[in-house]
């Protein structure tokens, strides 16, 4: 990506949920704080060479680790990203987020916003602002001198000097200075020509029930069963190799059915690193499609799992929503 053909950031709205990034020692341990704001200015008050755009600065409530974040927690980070771009006429803006979770809400923000002209790029730290050899000011620095630089309108992920497309990376380690990684995942989809309205980042979304079910060997009937009665309206099928699973259980086949007549979107995606699923491959994934469920092609779990929120939310017709799965939104099937 040439940065030097997009307009650089001139006013950076900087959301601050919590996470290592700002956290602070509690009786309990690490422990998300206030008071991240005057840190950050006094970080780039002492660091004069960095050529940073104007920000501002907003404390997201309540802050949290980022092993508590749930979709309700995105639609209030939608509505202040929103709410920075539409109502205070930011660019752009930077979210501060913890790193457990963020590649998942990376990806559903990436949805999120679709139509937004603005850009919005994560960062966060594996170790506290202050903390020894910390990333904290390496990351948030990097992103505000890539923003200030000029990015592509949409969602970016930036880490350890890398920007990341959100919808095609991964938190895959737990330790050191670069946990993400851009999956090398495959399985291109068709690129959807038009998205309903809708989807458009100013209408509201409400909350969608999905879940993600990993397939194992043994994996039977009772734990579709038991997410089907739970309510859920998609699932996020986690399968084998290019999308396979046990196709000689009548009982876990007829589930899925039972899923797809209820209306529950089913969208398989690979266990694996790299690779995607093609459920035609094997019989055993084939299977799967006669049943209703819907590939993924390369779509990571956190993609996926975004998407069909995204989708689910936006109280599109089932069979709208099944037809936008398997269509490219914002590069994650790309």
């Amino acid at each position: 990506m040439n940065s030097s053909t997009y307009p650089a950031a001139q006013h950076v709205m900087v959301l601050y949920t919590g996470g290592t990034i700002g956290m602070q020692a509690s009786a309990h341990g690490l422990a998300p704080a206030s008071g991240f704001e005057a840190r950050m200015r006094d970080y780039l008050h002492s660091q004069p060479q960095l050529v940073v755009p104007q920000w501002r600065f907003r404390e997201m409530s309540p802050l949290i680790d980022s092993a508590n974040m749930t979709p309700t927690y995105w639609q209030q980070l939608r509505e202040a990203v929103v709410d920075a771009v539409d109502v205070q006429g930011c660019d752009s803006v930077l979210i501060l987020h913890g790193t457990d979770t963020l590649a998942y809400s990376a990806a559903a923000m990436s949805f999120q916003l679709l139509g937004m002209q603005a850009r919005v790029c994560f960062t966060g730290s594996m170790l506290p602002a202050g903390a020894t050899d910390s990333d904290a000011w390496e990351n948030l620095s990097g992103a505000l001198v890539a923003l200030g630089q000029g990015l592509a309108p949409g969602v970016h992920l930036y880490f350890h000097g890398e920007l990341l497309d959100p919808t095609r990376c991964a938190k895959v380690r737990s330790f050191g200075r670069n946990p993400f990684k851009r999956l090398a995942r495959q399985g291109g989809g068709e690129k959807a020509i038009s998205t309903p309205a809708a989807l458009s980042y100013n209408q509201p979304r409400p909350l969608a029930n999905v879940a993600v079910l990993p397939l194992f060997p043994g994996v039977g009937s009772e734990v579709v069963n038991g997410l089907i009665n739970s309510g859920i309206q998609g699932l996020v099928l986690e399968c084998y190799g290019s999308g396979t699973g046990p196709s000689d259980n009548p009982e876990f086949l007829a589930s899925l059915g039972r899923a797809r007549d209820n209306g529950v979107v089913v969208v398989a995606v690979t266990q694996c690193h790299e690779g995607g699923v093609k459920l035609d491959v094997y019989e055993a994934g084939s299977r799967l499609r006669g049943v209703g469920v819907l590939s993924g092609g390369g779509m990571t779990r956190e993609a996926a799992f975004g998407k069909l929120h995204a989708l689910l939310g936006a109280g599109l017709e089932t069979q709208e929503v099944r037809r936008l799965v398997e269509l490219d939104l914002c590069g994650e099937l790309s």
